[in-house]
């Protein structure tokens, strides 16, 4: 059975005057929606995934903010020249696990009617904003 699930991705502490948003579709054939610049405080988005169950028994999370295979999916924010901004040094993604999410979290999130969050952090090591697979990432908790 199908299942629709709302997520939450907080950046925290993004680096100011840098354009980040959520990637909608795969390869060369997506968009950047919800883009925001980065400002003092977090930013936050929020998009809804389909989840079915696996031929491994597992979640399969599906629709346009999916990525990856089956075995690991995960969501991208744009950041810079890929999130269209024009006026930055900045050309970086953020991949952002759904791994962890399993059928307990996404029983209690779909009966309860709340949505699922995870917070991650907005600048690596360089200053610079975060890219590649977030390191430092504490997992998806029901939120209202």
């Amino acid at each position: 059975m199908e299942s629709e699930l709302t997520l939450r991705v907080v950046l925290e502490n993004p680096v100011p005057d840098v354009d980040y948003g959520l990637q909608k579709g795969r390869g060369n054939d997506y968009e950047t929606i919800q883009t925001q610049q980065g400002v003092k405080g977090d930013l936050r988005f929020e998009f809804s995934v389909r989840v079915n169950e696996g031929k491994s028994g597992q979640p399969n999370f599906l629709g346009p903010f999916a990525q990856g295979t089956a075995a690991d999916r995960f969501v991208y924010l744009d950041i810079g020249t890929c999130a269209g901004q024009k006026n930055t040094g900045w050309s970086r993604r953020l991949k952002i696990p759904l791994a962890g999410i399993g059928w307990d979290l996404i029983t209690v999130a779909t009966k309860s009617r709340n949505l699922l969050e995870t917070r991650v952090p907005g600048r690596g090591g360089d200053g610079g904003p975060t890219c590649g697979t977030v390191k430092r990432f504490s997992g998806w908790q029901v939120k209202k």
